[in-house]
C-alpha cells in the first residue's frame, strides 16, 4: 500500500513538472521490422545454433564410445556394473539433441527449419 502511494506521488510530481514545461514531450521513434530480426543477427544466431548442434552430436558420439569402452573393460574383468543405465542416459541425450531443432521449428514455425 505504501509503495503504491510513493509511485503515485512520483507520477504526480512528474506530471506537475511536465505541465510547467520542465520535461518537454519527445517522440521516441519505434522501428518497425515487421516482427523479424535483423539479417546479420539472424545469421549469427543460426551459425551459433548450428555449432551447438554439431557439438551436441559430437558429445553424444563420444559418450556412446566411452560407455561402450567402459562396458567392454568391465566385461573383460568379469565385473557387473550399471553401464546400461549410463548408455540409456547417453542415448536419451542424443535423441534430445537430434530432435531439439525440429521440435522448436514445429512449435515456433521458424523460417528455414
Amino acid at each position: 500500500m505504501e509503495n503504491l502511494r510513493k509511485e503515485e506521488t512520483v507520477f504526480s510530481i512528474h506530471r506537475a513538472l511536465a505541465t510547467f514545461g520542465a520535461f518537454p514531450e519527445v517522440e521516441v521513434p519505434s522501428p518497425d521490422r515487421g516482427g523479424a530480426a535483423p539479417e546479420d543477427l539472424a545469421a549469427m544466431v543460426t551459425t551459433a545454433m548450428n555449432l551447438i548442434a554439431w557439438a551436441g552430436t559430437a558429445a553424444g558420439v563420444v559418450g556412446v564410445l566411452i560407455t561402450g569402452t567402459m562396458m567392454a573393460i568391465s566385461h573383460q574383468r568379469g565385473e557387473s556394473s550399471e553401464h546400461m543405465s549410463r548408455l540409456g542416459l547417453v542415448l536419451g541425450g542424443c535423441i534430445l539433441v537430434a530432435t531439439a531443432g525440429p521440435i522448436v521449428g514445429f512449435f515456433f514455425n521458424a523460417p528455414g527449419a
